[in-house]
């Protein structure tokens, strides 16, 4: 966003002042609805929650792109403080009861495409991993060091 301040500025003439507002306007809002956000995904549903959220932010950005007036972009600018302070509590949560704790959480085998083990070969050179490699010995990584 902060890339973007000189354009919007000049293409909506924002004063300085005004211009504080862009930013402040989500993260007042943004802060403001987190614990609405989170204890209404308790509430309704996480995931539908969520969808709410993450398309109330989509929502918002269109408007925020279309935006012809300053007080426009302000109003999307809420919207999308909105939007992202349902989403992210929702995110979270679904994140933390989707994923079981425990050092065998997940478990992939040695074989498996998901486990860190099979990705090693890729993720280091064979001379990184061999002890007479570049890096002096050895890989530093601790997947290389795992899978040589």
């Amino acid at each position: 966003m902060n890339i973007a301040l000189p354009h919007i500025q000049n293409a909506l003439e924002f004063s300085t002042t005004e211009l504080t507002w862009v930013v402040s306007a989500y993260t007042l809002t943004f802060g403001g609805m987190l614990l609405l956000g989170g204890r209404a995904g308790d509430i309704l549903g996480r995931r539908r929650v969520f969808m709410t959220g993450i398309l109330l932010f989509t929502f918002a950005s269109l408007l925020g792109g279309l935006a012809q007036e300053p007080w426009q972009l302000l109003a999307a600018r809420v919207l999308q403080g909105v939007g992202g302070a349902i989403a992210s509590p929702t995110s979270l949560a679904l994140i933390t009861t989707t994923f079981p704790e425990g050092p065998n959480a997940i478990a992939p085998s040695a074989s498996s495409p998901r486990s860190p083990r099979a990705a090693a070969p890729s993720a280091c050179s064979r001379a990184a991993c061999s002890p007479s490699g570049s890096t002096g010995g050895g890989c530093s990584s601790s997947m290389c060091r795992s899978a040589c």
